[in-house]
């Protein structure tokens, strides 16, 4: 049996690096993914920040997303940042002519919800899930959930009013907003391995 879970990073485009770091010091082995073969034996896959019109057409021209859409389909722990959340929604509300996603999550998202890289801000969030004390979580072109069906759990909000989630979860496929890859705040990767870890029986 193995005790080391296996986690794969889709590294077709963006921020690879930052989360091989940050999974690597939860105690998790990483491979980079940019073809179908190397899915095969991960215990879990995360899809990092980036552009995720370029994402979307890289893992069609490596003809990746037909197995990414299979796995996810079937119960496969996947987690997304930013891009990786745009990719993970079933809808987009603004996404261009042509550009598809991978789903698993019963959302509507739309890119770039909070403005362009200008806009970019930070903001603490409490997050029961991840322990008492808030999250500093980074917003950099990020994309928001406009419309969540029942199975989708909100782990965190990024106004009062509770109408804009950040962080989501439905099943085995977790979401955020945010980078949290970049602060050093481990504790949504560890969430993340503790799914694939109590899935993957690791």
């Amino acid at each position: 049996m193995k005790v080391t879970p296996l986690i794969g990073i889709l590294a077709v485009q963006g921020d690879v690096r930052e989360h091989e770091q940050a999974l690597g010091e939860c105690g998790a082995s990483t491979r980079r993914v940019r073809r179908p073969s190397e899915l095969d034996g991960l215990d879990g896959l995360v899809i990092p920040g980036g552009e995720s019109t370029v994402m979307d057409k890289l893992v069609r021209a490596f003809d990746l997303r037909d197995d990414l859409r299979r796995l996810i389909r079937e119960g496969f722990p996947a987690y997304g940042s930013c891009a990786g959340m745009i990719m993970l929604a079933d809808r987009l509300a603004d996404g261009t002519g042509d550009q598809q996603t991978l789903g698993g999550l019963d959302i509507t998202v739309r890119r770039n919800a909070f403005g362009r890289q200008v806009d970019s801000f930070e903001a603490d969030l409490h997050i029961a899930q991840l322990g008492p004390d808030p999250m500093r979580a980074v917003f950099i072109r990020a994309p928001s959930v406009e419309q969540w069906g029942e199975q989708v759990q909100v782990l965190a909000t990024v106004d009062r009013d509770g109408t804009r989630p950040v962080a989501i979860r439905q099943g085995n496929v977790v979401a955020t907003s945010f980078h949290p890859e970049v602060t050093g705040d481990l504790r949504v990767h560890q969430y993340f391995i503790d799914l694939v870890r109590k899935e993957s029986h690791v």
